[in-house]
């Protein structure tokens, strides 16, 4: 079911909530008009480039920079002797056991994975920036180079003197003893050892920043491809240490970051402080290759899980254990991501009574482990989707009706799980039901039977999954371990002619927020949705922000417009009630509109009292003139998006081949603001998790050299490789913000891989294949089939 965007000006100023309107960002977009980073031009901009090691694992024995410095239109070059601020990137989320390490923005002794910076160079022109680059001489002592987690931690060198055993952090979650009982007691078991590859970022613009500094003021002005401006606003200000309040961060048009652009790295902090050093505007933007070398990459499980049954089919218990690859240093929020983004989602959909997990965190010689779209909950789910169909297997159960004996009922929520959370609603028969009736469920098992006849192996798969959103609330978070709030800002301002300024601290990147954000306030106001403007992301602009991520901007900066607006429908009701000359207990507010109970024609358009409150020539006692409010916004709790996708396949056993037939996907993401925006959310979520399925991993050789370097190498799917996707909808309303939405940015991603490798292993159980790792190559299923036998 598609769903058909509308025109505004067709739709009612009461039904601007939930209506499928157009993105207003899109023309600009379309047509060029959009301003991404590099195409900022400055007065005397200079450009940056940035010496990377080309070995994973190294020490420096010299750096020779004088035949770069030589060169015309070289201005400065500039290596870790130089650098006279702290220079290290810090770590926003620590744990009790985590081992902190120095992550400095130019390597001085060690490189510690392919691409780690040396030495930057500052030119009148990019190629030249890029010529001298090649110029400086590096004298590097080749070390043994460890990419695999589990390899790390067990024999490889230490990495770091502050990680002995490479070991990052030790941590767990849940109740071991009372899950070891619950596996003794259990009728049958199932295990699954699996791998969750490293993925690459790609999105369509690499990193970028432009860094003005004007050294008469000391305000400095960064421009980058950022998620979140204020949380780089203050970590760069700590790396290069400068002040906070003279330091601004802004996000023009963002080209997708999916996770990759939420993290402070040692670039875009260079290009910070090289300004400052040359007074001159810096300009740098990453090649491709750059972005494939030092982009933070995501996933990077191997894991051992088992799951427990009694006789009639119902889990008792499930155990986890992971090495997680965090790679050459912590990055940004890279503690919580396999941790407290992982952990706390392994009861997915299930009343499960007994859970328990252990991570262990490793540092190998690979970029930076971190965020990336999902963050922690595509790993949690796939462990307990593949579980789930295997333990449907071993019962000689349909997994559909397993997954629906399993499932936390509808009367439990909220439902607290055995891994630290609750549950804020869910009905997930529903989205079931709805995807067995979109499959045709019963025909299609039919069908798979009359066709293994024929020798064509089809095959269906299922994932149930859950997602966590809108990290909250503060005061939680701090106890985990983040060392930043989770609330969000918001200011909503009428201006006297009556049109709207809202001003959020989240950043979109491609999200729709322009759009929503004006849903959202004109439904709170009762106003025209052409009349409100939407501002976000600029550090100057907003006082204070947490930023893009996690799903959290409408659950979390929506719900702070809706509280600047109802603070500034109050304000205006006590002037229309001075107006009206009636007491504000008898002033009703409907579309926009404020009337004296029982007198409809007794009344004031909030526009018009916009305009009174800045003509500020009959207000009530004590109350300033203008109208306008600030709100800070901290939920209660996250918000828990589910749902069912599925996948239908079809396998060439002769040439490992697979191909789709039917993609479908049933989301409950709570009330949706914009149906269309929903829907185009999930397609790009869902494209993303077959693209790891099927096509995505960051490989690497024994001495840590990248062999997927650019798109020649790793198979980022194209529009050909992604199936004509069958979506809708159920609505489970969140109780924990006004507006009852859940996070949809990630959904597709989280939901995707699982539906993808079960149907594999559903239309291969003649073969006897029960697993095989991501992603799916046609010659890796050719050989799962053939290393069985080749016969069904």
């Amino acid at each position: 079911m598609s769903v058909e965007s509308v025109d505004p000006d067709d739709v009612d100023a009461a039904d601007i909530l939930g209506s499928a309107i157009e993105r207003r960002e899109d023309p600009a977009l379309l047509t060029g008009d959009a301003e991404y980073t590099d195409d900022i031009q400055l007065p005397q901009m200079t450009h940056m480039a940035v010496k990377r090691s080309q070995h994973a694992h190294a020490t420096i024995e010299g750096i020779d920079t004088s035949a770069a410095e030589a060169m015309d239109d070289v201005v400065a070059v500039y290596t870790a002797e130089d650098i006279d601020v702290p220079g290290n990137l810090p770590t926003g989320w620590l744990l009790d056991t985590l081992n902190q390490v120095d992550h400095p923005i130019l390597a001085d002794d060690r490189v510690r994975y392919q691409g780690d910076a040396i030495a930057v160079v500052i030119a009148e022109e990019r190629y030249a920036a890029h010529d001298a680059v090649d110029a400086i001489d590096v004298d590097c002592e080749r070390l043994e180079a460890v990419t695999s987690p589990r390899e790390a931690l067990d024999t490889a060198p230490d990495l770091h003197d502050d990680a002995p055993g490479n070991t990052a952090f030790e941590w767990e979650i849940g109740d071991a003893e009372k899950t070891s009982a619950a596996f003794e007691s259990a009728s049958h078991t199932a295990s699954i050892d699996l791998e969750n590859q490293l993925i690459i970022p790609n999105a369509m613009e690499p990193r970028a920043a432009v860094a003005d500094y004007n050294p008469s003021t000391e305000e400095l002005e960064v421009a980058m491809t950022t998620q979140n401006p204020h949380l780089h606003r203050l970590l760069m200000s700590g790396v290069i240490d400068h002040p906070e309040h003279k330091l601004q961060i802004r996000a023009p048009d963002v080209g997708g970051g999916f996770g990759s652009k939420i993290h402070h790295y040692a670039d875009e902090a260079l290009a910070a402080w090289t300004a400052k050093q040359v007074e001159r505007p810096v300009k740098w933007v990453a090649t491709r290759t750059e972005t494939y070398l030092t982009d933070a990459q995501g996933r990077g499980h191997e894991t051992h899980g088992e799951i427990a049954m009694d006789d009639d089919g119902t889990i008792v218990g499930l155990k986890v254990e992971t090495e997680a690859n965090l790679g050459a240093y912590l990055s940004t929020f890279a503690p919580a991501v396999p941790t407290y983004l992982y952990g706390t989602l392994l009861s997915g959909q299930y009343d499960i009574p007994a859970i328990h997990c252990e991570v262990t965190g490793a540092f190998t010689n690979v970029p930076p482990v971190d965020a990336y779209r999902g963050a922690g909950r595509p790993e949690a789910s796939y462990v307990v989707e593949r579980l789930i169909h295997l333990a449907a297997k071993k019962m000689e159960m349909d997994p559909a009706e397993f997954r629906r004996q399993n499932f936390v009922p509808d009367d439990a929520f909220p439902y607290e799980t055995q891994v630290a959370v609750a549950y804020d609603s869910g009905e997930y028969e529903k989205t079931l039901d709805r995807a067995l009736e979109m499959l045709d469920y019963e025909d299609f098992r039919e069908r798979q039977r009359e066709a293994r006849e024929e020798g064509r192996y089809l095959g269906v798969g299922f994932s149930a999954y859950i997602e966590a959103c809108g990290l909250a609330p503060s005061e939680l978070a701090g106890q985990l371990g983040a060392q930043a709030g989770l609330w969000e800002s918001s200011l909503v301002r009428f201006q006297p002619s009556g049109t709207v300024t809202a001003y959020c601290g989240t950043s979109g990147h491609g999200q729709g927020h322009d759009t929503t954000y004006a849903q959202i306030v004109a439904n709170e106001l009762g106003i025209d949705y052409e009349d409100v403007d939407v501002v976000e992301g600029d550090t100057d602009e907003i006082p204070q922000g947490m930023g893009t991520y996690g799903s959290r901007s409408a659950a979390v900066g929506g719900s702070a417009l809706v509280k600047s607006s109802q603070k500034v429908v109050e304000k205006a009701r006590s002037i229309a009630a001075h107006q009206l000359e009636a007491s504000e207990a008898d002033i009703d507010f409907e579309n926009g509109e404020f009337h004296v109970t029982g007198a409809p024609d007794r009344s004031m358009h909030i526009t018009e009292v916009a305009e009174q409150a800045y003509l500020a020539h009959n207000m009530p006692d004590e109350t300033e003139p203008g109208l306008e409010a600030t709100s800070f916004y901290d939920p209660d709790n996250f918000v828990f998006p589910f749902g069912m996708h599925a996948a239908i396949v079809e396998i060439d056993p002769d040439t490992g081949e697979i191909e789709f037939e039917r993609y479908v996907a049933v989301d409950d993401v709570g009330n949706q603001i914009n149906p269309k925006i929903v829907e185009g959310q999930i397609h790009g979520g869902v494209a993303q998790g077959i693209g790891q399925a099927l096509y995505e991993a960051a490989e690497y050789d024994e001495n840590g050299q990248l062999l997927t370097g650019s798109m020649q190498d790793y198979a980022v799917p194209k529009a050909e490789h992604i199936p004509e996707m069958e979506t809708d909808s159920t609505v489970t309303p969140s109780p924990h913000n006004p507006l009852g939405v859940k996070g949809v940015g990630e959904a597709g991603t989280i939901a995707a891989p699982q539906a993808v490798v079960n149907a594999v292993v559903d239309a291969l159980e003649p073969f006897g294949v029960d697993h095989i790792d991501m992603p799916l190559k046609d010659e890796k299923v050719w050989r799962a089939i053939h290393e069985n036998g080749g016969e069904n």
